[in-house]
C-alpha cells in the first residue's frame, strides 16, 4: 500500500483565485492551467521572499526533494500560462493552512519543550533585530516557562544572529522590526518568527504560549534612512 502523502504547510494563501491574460478572448476560455496552493507557496517562498529550497522545505514541513518537485511543477505551469496565454487558476493541492492559533497547538503537540528568544532591552522588546545585543531566552515546557536568562550577542554581527540563536537551541523568536535577509536566515536555521511585536518581553512570551500574541506575519524593515519617528512594529494581527 502506498504511503499517504503528507500535507504541506502553507503560511500565506493567495489573495485571488487566479489570473486572466489582458484582452483574453472568449474563444480561448477552455485554455487554462491550475497551480495548486502548495505550488503557489513554493513560488512565494523561493522566488518572492528569497528562501533557499532547504528553507522552503523547513517552512512547509516537507523534504527537500519534495520541494524541488513542487517548485519545478509550479514554474512550468507559470511559464505555460504566460507563454500560451492561458488562464492561471490557483486551487487545490495537499496542504494545511498554518494559522497562528493552530501553530501554538502544533508546537505543544510536537515539542513539549521549546526555547523562545525575545530581542531585549531594559525589560522591553528591542525593535531592531539586526542591532540587538541582548536576547532574553525562555525555557518552556508545555505552556509553562521554566526559566529565563538574558544572553549577550554583542560581537556576533548582523549576519550571525540567526546562528547565535540556533547555537543556544532557540526554536522561536519574538522581535520588533527585522529585514528580509534576517528572516531568510532564521527560516534556514529552523527558527519560527513572530515579528512586529512591541512592549514587555515577559508579557510577550506569556502571550505567545496562550495564543494571544499580537504580531505582524509580514513584518519587513530596512533601517537605513529611517528617521527618529520610525516604528517597525506596525500593522499587527492577533495570534
Amino acid at each position: 500500500m502506498a504511503r499517504p502523502r503528507k500535507s504541506r504547510i502553507v503560511y500565506s494563501m493567495p489573495s485571488t483565485e487566479g489570473f486572466v491574460p489582458l484582452g483574453y478572448a472568449e474563444s480561448k476560455c477552455g485554455q487554462r492551467v491550475t497551480m495548486t496552493v502548495d505550488e503557489y507557496e513554493a513560488i512565494r517562498l523561493i522566488d518572492f521572499i528569497g528562501m533557499t529550497q532547504e528553507g522552503c522545505a523547513e517552512s512547509m514541513k516537507i523534504s527537500r526533494p519534495t520541494v524541488t518537485n513542487i517548485y519545478e511543477s509550479a514554474r512550468h505551469k507559470l511559464a505555460d500560462a504566460l507563454i500560451n496565454e492561458k488562464i492561471l487558476l490557483i486551487e487545490g493541492g495537499d496542504y494545511d493552512v498554518f494559522h497562528e492559533n493552530k501553530k501554538i497547538g502544533r508546537l505543544e503537540k510536537e515539542k513539549e519543550k521549546m526555547k523562545i528568544a525575545v530581542t531585549y532591552e531594559n525589560g522591553q522588546i528591542f525593535q531592531h533585530f539586526g542591532h540587538c545585543e541582548n536576547f532574553k531566552v525562555y525555557d518552556v515546557e508545555g505552556e509553562k516557562i521554566l526559566s529565563a536568562k538574558v544572553e549577550n550577542a554583542a560581537g556576533s554581527g548582523h549576519g550571525a544572529l540567526a546562528g547565535f540563536l540556533k547555537n543556544l537551541g532557540v526554536d522561536t523568536l519574538i522581535c520588533g522590526g527585522i529585514g528580509g535577509g534576517a528572516k531568510t536566515a532564521l527560516a534556514e536555521a529552523g527558527i519560527k518568527l513572530f515579528g512586529g511585536v512591541s512592549g514587555d518581553a515577559d508579557a510577550a512570551a506569556e502571550a505567545l504560549l496562550k495564543g494571544t500574541l499580537e504580531y505582524n506575519e509580514n513584518v519587513q524593515c530596512n533601517h537605513h534612512g529611517h528617521g527618529e519617528g520610525h516604528s517597525c512594529g506596525e500593522h499587527k494581527c492577533h495570534n
